[in-house]
C-alpha cells in the first residue's frame, strides 16, 4: 500500500474506517480481495509476488478474530535488501496469529533488520499500534482520530474534531498526499460516513503535490512527482487498487475493492459485507 488513510473511533456510528490505495508494478501478480481458502477467515487481496508458501498480503481482516491489519513501504532503494522477509508475511503473522496487536508490534519492533522498510498498523478492533522499522519512535497506540501513513516513516495524525492541524509523531511535515488525504476524510465522516463512493473519490485525487513539497526518497524526481499523488497513474508502476473498509459499532462491516491496470484503468469491483461481534 502506499497510502492508508484511517478514521479510528473517529465517528460515534463507526469503529474503524479505511480508505487506501495500493500502489504497486503491474506485473506483479495479484488476485482481488476474496475469502482465503487456505487460510479460513481471512478476507484480502493475495499478493502473489511475494514469495513463500502462502501469499501475502497488503491489508486484511479476519473478522472471526476481530483482527485488522495494513503496511506500506517505507521508500529507500539504496537499502533494499534481496534477502528480507516479506512485508506482506508480516501481515499474515498478525492475521493468523495469537498475540494481541501491542504485543505484536513490540516483537516485530525488536528485529527490525528482518524486513525492508515498512510501515506496520493492527488492530484488534480494541486499540489500534502503528510502527515503522524506519522510525526512530517506538511503537505507538493509536488515539481516536484520523491517522494517514504513506511511503516515509512519518505518520500524520488529526483530531476527531478536525480543527487542529496535521501534526506527525516526529513533528516533520507530512506529505501533502497524506495532509490533504487526511483532511478529505475527514470531510467525508463529518457530511456522510457511510458514503463508500465519497471515499473511493478521495483516493481517486491525482493531484501532483508541488515540487517544492516533494520528498527525496532517493528515486528520480519525475518519478517522486509522480508518486505524489494520492492515485498514481503510470504504465509501469501505479495504483492497482482502491479499498474501502467500514466497521460500524453495531459489528456490521462493508470490505470493498476497486482494481486498475495501467494508466488508471478501472478493470473491476468487490464488495462483502458481514457481521462481527466487536470488542467493547
Amino acid at each position: 500500500m502506499c497510502l492508508v488513510l484511517t478514521g479510528w473511533r473517529a465517528h460515534p456510528e463507526f469503529r474503524l474506517i479505511v480508505a487506501a490505495n495500493r500502489d504497486e508494478f503491474f506485473t506483479r501478480p495479484t488476485e482481488s480481495l476474496r475469502w482465503w481458502p487456505e487460510a479460513p477467515g481471512l478476507l484480502a487481496g493475495r499478493d502473489l509476488g511475494a514469495g513463500g508458501a502462502v501469499p501475502g498480503t497488503w491489508l486484511g481482516l479476519a473478522p472471526g478474530e476481530h483482527r485488522f491489519a495494513t503496511v506500506t513501504n517505507v521508500r529507500g532503494p539504496r537499502e533494499e535488501r534481496g534477502d528480507a522477509r516479506s512485508r506482506g508475511a508480516l501481515l499474515m503473522d498478525f492475521l493468523r496469529g495469537e498475540k494481541g496487536p501491542e504485543k505484536f508490534v513490540r516483537a516485530t519492533a525488536a528485529a527490525p533488520d528482518d524486513y525492508n522498510g515498512y510501515n506496520l498498523m493492527v488492530s484488534d478492533l480494541e486499540s489500534l499500534w502503528w510502527h515503522s522499522n524506519r522510525s526512530t519512535r517506538t511503537p505507538l497506540e493509536l488515539s481516536p482520530g484520523l491517522h494517514g501513513l504513506s511511503n516515509g516513516a512519518l505518520l500524520g495524525s488529526l483530531n476527531p474534531d478536525g480543527h487542529s492541524e496535521i501534526r506527525t509523531d516526529t513533528g516533520a511535515p507530512a506529505w501533502p498526499k497524506v495532509r490533504e488525504g487526511v483532511r478529505a476524510l475527514h470531510a467525508v465522516i463529518e457530511s456522510d460516513p457511510g458514503d463508500v463512493a465519497a471515499y473511493f473519490r478521495v483516493l481517486a485525487d491525482r493531484t501532483l503535490a508541488p515540487d517544492a513539497e516533494l520528498p527525496d526518497t532517493g528515486i528520480p524526481r519525475r518519478r517522486e512527482r509522480a508518486a505524489s499523488a494520492r492515485f498514481v497513474t503510470d504504465l509501469v508502476h501505479g495504483t492497482r487498487c482502491s479499498t474501502v473498509l467500514l466497521i460500524r459499532e453495531d459489528g456490521t462491516f462493508s470490505y470493498s475493492e476497486r482494481s486498475f491496470a495501467r494508466l488508471g484503468r478501472r478493470t473491476g469491483d468487490t464488495t462483502f459485507t458481514g457481521r462481527l461481534e466487536l470488542p467493547a
